[in-house]
């Protein structure tokens, strides 16, 4: 093969240096001889180039490909070529050689190594693809070829001097553009801070870490009283005041000492007047190059204003706008407070309700009632002048009294005297002379053992038993009518959903002829069968219900179910022993009598159940009509015009004038059992005798029907039998029971 063996001297070697270590890598294309080589020069030329381009890549600090690199060193190899191919000492030909060199630094294969390699491979490879002989190493090509070695690594070297000089100087100007730069920023930073330092909204303070003041700005020093010389003569441990928080002079101190870089606190100062200024206080940690503290500065924003209007907001909030005793809001926060636990501590409380306060808003007006709870409230406030002692209005004409320490047994009973003597004296509102009347509930006992909340509870049940005993006096809290009371309520609560639960039901008592023992009817009793309490009778609820209004519901609910029971009866029984169909009695309430549509309701409930309105007795009581008016007795007539008979149910406990009898629609009266519980032994009680002797007789006048309640023993039974009652009911007969009962000894009676 033509190019294993160098023409010159030397040429074996240089080519077995570069297969070992001048072209790294590169693998010499197999030939068979000269005239194997292909004849296209630029196949030849790009098949140097690929050779260059293997050598120099591995060491060329580029993101190029290798393909890439071959691409770049092309024209690089062209210039070769040519240079190669030039006339003898062609000064054209070492510049192109020296342009090749350069090409290779700005390609980034400033590696000595690559120079090296590149060198390598044009001194074994360029004569041999490029020559103009065809590749023949005559001595001349290859003197052509050394010649150009010398001039690409002088190019080479020049660039790469040139790269490094222009590099130097790059770096230099960017030195001093950064160094220009940086006094520039400096500088404006400087201007910057001056601007904010002089013109913040926030008072500036800078101290060295011994509290000694450096600098302040206008600010600070307006906020201290505008004189700034007091100021900067001060320490900053000189700004001590009473109301720092204990944490203030902590934070303070692990700051100083470079523990903490920064901390932000609530504080007050002392103004040179001696006024308190308050202020949101940050300060912050300075420290140098190296991260050791150096300064304090500290940031002061005057919240001296907002305080202010906290305060007056939070007393706003507090207190009562009418007469500016504490509030509801107040008063539970200090109660929370004396309820807390403690040991040995006790509290005592006086819940106040004026007697009668709605009549005079009623007939004086809003105005006059303001005034008067105004001097209510200054009487109520000279009252609690001893420590642990304040005053406070929920609402409307409601007051609490509280006293707090260990003798609050006694403290909160005289606490209660002076409310009440303090009250007695009359007050002049609008040329008039007003009593002004309390009844007070009191709670005392230790803290820790109730919530506020429980603790109020029975107090306001407490006071509501004192003014149900007359009013103008105190009760003590008894934890048994408190029970009393919250089960009532609980009851209350609960009726409405007792009714839609269908946790009534009904027991019915019979009405027994006196003349012949016979069941003529009977009377429906609502019951509650209660999930917690049981079975309750009506004196538990019926109260309730009248006074929620639900006794409407409840009372339709039970004249429905009377009258389907009675029909069913009907049904079964035709007729009693005495004749006549079985009747049922059902109470109607006071609050019934006045509902508008007790009428149409009641024979609503007759049409549907098929039962006669003769079948159907509506009782009440005889105080629910007394003074009773037109108005309200009309629809008891149009029921009575119906055919459904009324009675007046426990007669002669109402003291109504019996003349009244005769203008109201009754057909029946029940006598009340208070006067024939004397006719249960014998002998009976003569003035008894004679009162139920002549209410019958009266009765009998007027073509009414007398019914005995309570009628419990065999000798009462027949007393009233004799005094001519014509039908009685009782236990001497039978209990309240369910309508099986009833049924039972209506066919007894009518076998």
């Amino acid at each position: 093969m033509a190019f294993r063996r160098s023409p010159g001297p030397g040429g074996s070697l240089r080519l077995l240096r570069l297969r070992r270590g001048g072209a790294q890598g590169v693998r010499v294309p197999p030939t068979s001889g000269a005239g194997a080589e292909p004849d296209d020069p630029e196949d030849r030329l790009r098949r140097f180039t690929t050779i260059w381009s293997r050598a120099v890549f591995p060491v060329t600090a580029t993101s190029l490909t290798r393909a890439e690199v071959a691409e770049y060193l092309l024209p690089l190899a062209r210039e070769l070529r040519d240079a190669l191919r030039a006339p003898a000492h062609d000064p054209a030909a070492s510049a192109a050689a020296h342009r090749a060199g350069a090409g290779l630094v700005a390609a980034h294969c400033t590696d000595p190594e690559a120079l090296q390699r590149s060198l390598g491979v044009v001194d074994s490879y360029l004569v041999l693809y490029c020559g103009a002989d065809g590749g023949q190493m005559s001595e001349e090509a290859r003197a052509r070829c050394a010649r150009l070695q010398h001039a690409m690594a002088a190019g080479f070297a020049q660039a790469l001097r040139q790269r490094t000089l222009s590099e130097q100087e790059a770096i230099a100007h960017s030195a001093l553009s950064a160094r220009s730069a940086a006094e520039i920023a400096l500088h404006a930073t400087e201007t910057r801070f001056r601007a904010v330092f002089d013109g913040a909204a926030v008072g500036i303070g800078i101290a060295d870490l011994d509290g000694n003041v450096l600098e302040v700005n206008e600010t600070l020093t307006r906020m201290f009283g505008g004189l700034e010389n007091t100021v900067r003569s001060r320490n900053v441990q000189d700004w001590g005041h009473p109301e720092d928080a204990p944490h203030v002079w902590k934070l303070y101190g692990e700051l100083v000492r470079g523990e903490r870089d920064h901390y932000r606190v609530e504080k007050p100062y002392y103004r040179t007047d001696g006024t308190v200024l308050w202020t949101n206080l940050t300060v912050s940690l300075l420290r140098d190059a190296e991260g050791r503290p150096q300064y304090q500065l500290a940031l002061l924003e005057d919240t001296t204003e907002r305080r202010l209007l906290n305060l007056r907001l939070r007393y706003e909030a507090t207190h009562d706008a009418l007469t500016g005793l504490p509030n509801r809001t107040l008063f539970f926060e200090r109660l929370e407070k004396a309820l807390a636990p403690q040991d040995g501590a006790r509290f005592g409380l006086c819940y106040l309700d004026l007697d009668g306060f709605k009549a005079i808003n009623d007939s004086l007006g809003h105005s006059a009632g303001d005034r008067l709870l105004v001097e209510v409230a200054d009487r109520l406030q000279s009252c609690v002048a001893a420590p642990g002692e304040m005053v406070a209005r929920l609402g409307g004409d409601e007051f609490v009294a509280l006293t707090t320490g260990p003798g609050t047994a006694e403290g909160v009973t005289e606490l209660a005297h002076r409310i009440l003597h303090q009250l007695a004296a009359p007050i002049r509102i609008e040329g008039r002379e007003l009593t002004v009347r309390g009844s007070i509930g009191i709670v005392e006992g230790p803290a820790g053992e109730r919530t506020p909340a429980e603790v109020l509870r029975s107090a306001d049940i407490t006071m509501y038993r004192a003014k149900s005993a007359g009013g103008s006096r105190f009760e003590f809290a008894d934890a048994e009518a408190d029970a009393r009371a919250i089960t009532r309520h609980g009851l209350t609560t609960a009726l409405p959903a007792a009714l839609e639960r269908g946790e009534f039901f009904i027991e019915y008592q019979p009405l027994v002829h006196l003349g012949d023992g016979s069941v003529h009817g009977a009377e429906a009793l609502v019951r509650w069968c209660h999930p917690q309490h049981g079975v309750l009778g009506p004196d538990r609820f019926i109260p309730l219900a009248e006074h929620t209004g639900l006794i409407v519901p409840l009372g339709r609910w039970v004249l429905q179910e009377a009258v389907r029971q009675a029909r069913f009866w009907q049904t079964q029984t035709p007729y009693s022993a005495a004749g006549g169909p079985l009747r049922i009695n059902v109470n109607l309430s006071p609050t019934q009598l006045h509902h508008p549509r007790l009428v149409a309701d009641t024979v609503e409930v007759l049409e549907r159940s098929g039962l006669e309105p003769g079948a159907l007795c509506l009782e009440l009581t005889e105080s629910a009509l007394i003074g009773a008016d037109e108005d309200l007795l009309k629809p008891l007539r149009q029921l009575a015009e119906m055919g459904v008979d009324i009675a007046l149910d426990d007669f002669g406990t109402g003291y109504s004038n019996l003349a009244n009898l005769r203008r109201l629609p009754v057909s029946v009266l029940k006598l009340d059992r208070s006067f024939t519980r004397s006719m249960q032994q014998q002998p009976a009680d003569p003035v008894d005798v004679k009162i139920v002797e002549g209410i019958v007789a009266l009765a009998h006048s007027l073509e009414l029907a007398v019914t005995v309640e309570g009628v419990e023993t065999g000798a009462q039974a027949e007393q009233l039998r004799e005094l001519g009652c014509d039908t009685a009911q009782g236990w001497y007969y039978a209990r309240p029971g369910p309508p099986e009962r009833l049924h039972a000894l209506s066919l007894a009676d009518a076998v």
